[in-house]
């Protein structure tokens, strides 16, 4: 990669200053001034390579007067880049590894996880169903039994009340019968009844 680079679409986004390597000697820019060197921090396909830039490029701010205070970026004169390396160092493939195999544990223990928490909350529903069931049967057997238990006393109310009326009746007619007794021996005797 000795052209430098037109396509912007792929500059890299973060980068940290860094050293020169050795053997490799600076180059000027379009704009004339000496390049500076940077290596990128984004993880990506180029984390860790390093590049030159222009000194005015748009992506690398003044220095700040203070932590409050910020400056605005100039303007960019030119936007030159170029590739120093053209692979990535062996600790930037490590640590792409490193950081996909992080990435694969964690997704995979957080499925795991959501697996377990979509058990949990199935055999909590399926025992909730089961407690239902058994409170409706419990329930509806309830009802059964003071259905039953309505009737029966039904039933007792009712023979109480017909023992009731025939008490009641047997009492009317003896009742009558002595009414009846009564006014035929009304004009019987030596005296009136009146008088008796």
């Amino acid at each position: 990669m000795n052209l430098p680079c037109l396509d912007q679409s792929i500059r890299p986004k973060k980068m940290k200053s860094a050293s020169l390597p050795q053997g490799v000697e600076a180059v000027r820019c379009w704009c004339g001034d000496l390049c500076k060197v940077k290596e990128v921090e984004d993880f990506s396909d180029w984390l860790g390579m390093k590049f030159f830039m222009c000194a005015n490029y748009e992506s690398d701010p003044p220095e700040s007067i203070s932590a409050y205070i910020r400056p605005p970026s100039p303007p960019p004169l030119c936007m030159y880049y170029r590739w120093i390396d053209t692979k990535m160092p062996y600790w930037a493939v490590t640590e792409i590894r490193e950081r996909g195999r992080r990435a694969w544990a964690s997704w995979d223990l957080e499925e795991r996880r959501e697996k377990a928490e979509a058990e949990e909350k199935a055999a909590q529903k399926k025992e909730w169903e089961e407690y239902c069931v058994e409170q409706r049967a419990f329930l509806d057997e309830m009802i059964r039994k003071n259905q039953e238990e309505k009737l029966r006393l039904e039933e007792v109310y009712r023979q109480r009340k017909q023992a009731r009326e025939a008490e009641r009746e047997r009492k009317r007619e003896r009742a009558r019968a002595a009414k009846a007794a009564e006014e035929a021996s009304d004009g019987k005797g030596k005296y009136p009844r009146w008088t008796q």
